[in-house]
């Protein structure tokens, strides 16, 4: 693949290591006939800013510093991952953070929440009727509020998934295949939570313009398949947009599992929370019950009805959240 990336504010610890699941490949997919699992550990892209997010944010920053903005604005619920990088990635980088937050605000910061305001940046609450009715304008409010104050904001949408962001698992797509056969394998599935869809996004479109057969996979943690299906689709349609480069839509296979979704986007059932404390307690490998959670409870469904039977190898895309596990601490009260 020649592409010619945009530019770049290296800030993840790359390359991420690739792990094999041993003890759950034996207990879960082998007596099913199924693959090898993997893990791609984006869990530890760095330390507080971890996860897949921060993929994602190397090529904002490079935006942000390319068209010398010194604010971020962005969104997302309280808890939200996304949110908590950007402020992080907006400390080391000296530059203004405003967060527009979904929800009620208790006034006791935990998890996430929490490390935004050790972070430094500014939050703004808004109940979620509002904050889905309105979050145009909000964000024009607040680009409007530090212009007005002499300083150039960088918007950036739910979970820098857009044509921008998705650079972050395009450059992500190639690191992995590259770890896949430097350990002799090319893999028959990945599995990634998708949540803002552009996670899966970099990757359907990495795997289809390096020319491999990989399937990859989004495990729905809200919304439903359809939707997923047209995000992904729109956000690659961004990227050839921005970037200039064509894609042949036809060849895109966008595959997306909305089985597992349970009661709603951060909302979870105690098979997965018990799922979170098994791989803990198995691998030593620390899942969120929003999205890596969700989807790996739903791989392992998978596996159990058969479904990656006689593939070989699958990786399993860890997007990190495990500042998010915190405030659920009392669903794990079965472990006491």
């Amino acid at each position: 693949m020649s592409l010619n990336y945009p530019p770049r504010i290296s800030l993840a610890r790359l390359p991420t290591p690739l792990q094999p699941l041993e003890r759950i490949t034996e207990k879960y997919s082998v007596p099913h006939g199924g693959p090898k699992i993997w893990v791609k550990r984006d869990d530890l892209t760095e330390t507080a800013m971890s996860g897949n997010k921060l993929r994602k944010l190397e090529f904002v920053a490079g935006a942000a510093r390319a068209q010398e903005c010194d604010t971020l604005i962005t969104c997302g619920g309280i808890q939200s991952n996304h949110c908590r990088t950007t402020a992080l990635v907006g400390a080391r980088l000296g530059l203004r953070v405003q967060l527009i937050l979904r929800g009620e605000h208790s006034g006791a910061a935990d998890g996430n929440l929490l490390v935004d305001q050790l972070a430094g940046a500014a939050t703004a609450f808004y109940p979620p009727r509002q904050y889905f009715a309105e979050l145009p304008e909000l964000f024009s409010y607040w680009q409007n509020y530090y212009t007005e104050r002499g300083h150039k904001a960088l918007c950036i949408p739910t979970g820098a998934s857009d044509g921008l962001g998705i650079w972050g698992y395009i450059a992500g797509a190639e690191e992995l295949l590259n770890d896949c056969r430097e350990n002799g394998f090319e893999p028959e599935h990945i599995i990634c939570a998708t949540g803002s869809g552009g996670t899966q996004a970099g990757l359907t479109l990495g795997c289809q313009q390096l020319g491999v057969s990989t399937e990859v996979t989004g495990f729905a943690v809200c919304d439903d398949e359809a939707y997923f299906q047209r995000k992904v689709r729109e956000d690659i349609a961004h990227w050839s947009e921005l970037s200039g480069h064509q894609v042949d839509e036809n060849s895109l296979n966008v595959q997306v599992n909305a089985k597992y979704i349970g009661p709603g986007y951060a909302v979870a059932d105690e098979p997965v929370y018990r799922t979170i404390a098994e791989a803990a307690a198995l691998e030593g490998l620390v899942l969120d019950p929003v999205y890596s959670g969700k989807a790996f409870y739903g791989l392992l469904q998978e596996l159990h009805s058969g479904r990656y039977r006689d593939c070989e190898n699958l990786v399993f895309v860890h997007t990190g959240g495990q500042f998010g596990l915190f405030p659920h601490r009392e669903k794990f009260s079965f472990l006491a």
